[in-house]
């Protein structure tokens, strides 16, 4: 049988989310045709858990030693979300080193986890995002400015980052510096964005050398201020609708709009694009390389809708990443 790692963790406030995916997708890959291995990387330490134990993971190989045997693994799946998982750091070394992973390759990862890169990126190819400024952790700023190019009430949010950590909600002028200073916390960069007040939807697609599957929106309603850490991790806090509520004719054409962001990019494995749809236009929010994988998140939500299951779904991803090698 195949050895599949699934490394989980990471250097960010994201470690908990990252556990909590990893679980998700362990309970997804068939165990009948993969040993799974779960894997910690941290700032402290990179170690497979087994049991009870902690194996260290030899850096030099990726490798690791179990009842006096080396472990090598045939594919990883990453589900670290933030640094370094999900900014091309580890997708480098993996590259490195010859060994198949799930998910985008260095640029498209770096590129995705930049937001305010990536949304100007995909704007030259036609892709409509909102307004934003780009400031810099120790760099001088003019409030004026701002309020006068994006306008308030608008998102202050960190420019590397997910999850919904270190975002806020500006809706008065004497909100904006603290808000800054709470994105700083969580990245040296931050990005002030316009409000857009509509629909939000959220779309999961993967493709592989065989098939593409694009799959049904969902409608996020959050009963929060916005869709915040604890509207995306408390199931009291959001209504999540798949299909989402929205015409056919609008759902196609996000789709068609997802399917051409993930060719763009170049896009690997199992990828999530956020959108807010205001007077009939769409306009792209995020672009998710390592979306989660609790039970109950949205790309589960959708295949289930779909008629799949979860476990066809890792079997399709793994073999891909394993078929087109290292």
């Amino acid at each position: 049988m195949k050895n599949i790692g699934v490394i989980y963790g990471g250097y960010s406030s994201e470690i908990v989310v990252s556990r909590k995916s990893a679980e998700g997708i362990r309970s997804f890959i068939d165990p009948s045709r993969y040993n799974v291995f779960s894997v910690l990387i941290t700032d402290k330490k990179w170690v497979v858990i087994y049991e009870d134990q902690e194996l260290p993971i030899d850096k030099n190989d990726f490798t690791f030693v179990l009842n006096g045997e080396r472990i090598h693994f045939d594919c990883l799946y990453i589900t670290i979300h933030g640094t370094p998982g999900e900014d091309g750091l580890l997708q480098g070394y993996l590259k490195m080193l010859g060994i198949p992973h799930t998910t985008a390759d260095v640029l498209p990862a770096a590129l995705t986890f930049n937001k305010f890169t990536c949304n100007t990126y995909l704007k030259g190819f036609g892709v409509a995002v909102a307004d934003s400024i780009l400031l810099r952790k120790g760099r001088e700023y003019n409030v004026d400015d701002i309020k006068e190019r994006i306008g308030i009430p608008c998102f202050v949010k960190p420019n590397a980052g997910g999850s919904s950590f270190g975002i806020s909600k500006v809706k008065t002028p004497e909100e904006l510096i603290p808000a800054i200073d709470k994105a700083f916390e969580e990245s040296d960069e931050a990005l002030v964005e316009g409000l857009m007040q509509g629909t939000e939807v959220t779309c999961g697609i993967y493709k592989t050398k065989e098939k593409e599957l694009i799959m049904p929106l969902t409608e996020v309603i959050s009963k929060n201020e916005f869709f915040d850490f604890e509207a995306k991790y408390n199931a009291e806090k959001a209504i999540e609708i798949t299909p989402a509520r929205i015409s056919d004719e609008l759902t196609e054409k996000i789709q068609k709009i997802t399917s051409l962001i993930y060719d763009i990019l170049n896009c690997k494995g199992i990828v999530r694009v956020d959108y807010i749809i205001t007077d009939q236009k769409i306009f792209m929010l995020e672009v998710n390389t390592t979306p989660g994988m609790t039970p109950t998140s949205f790309i589960p939500q959708q295949v289930e809708a779909l008629g799949m299951t979860m476990q066809e779904v890792m079997t399709d991803i793994i073999e891909d990443s394993i078929e087109r090698g290292g």
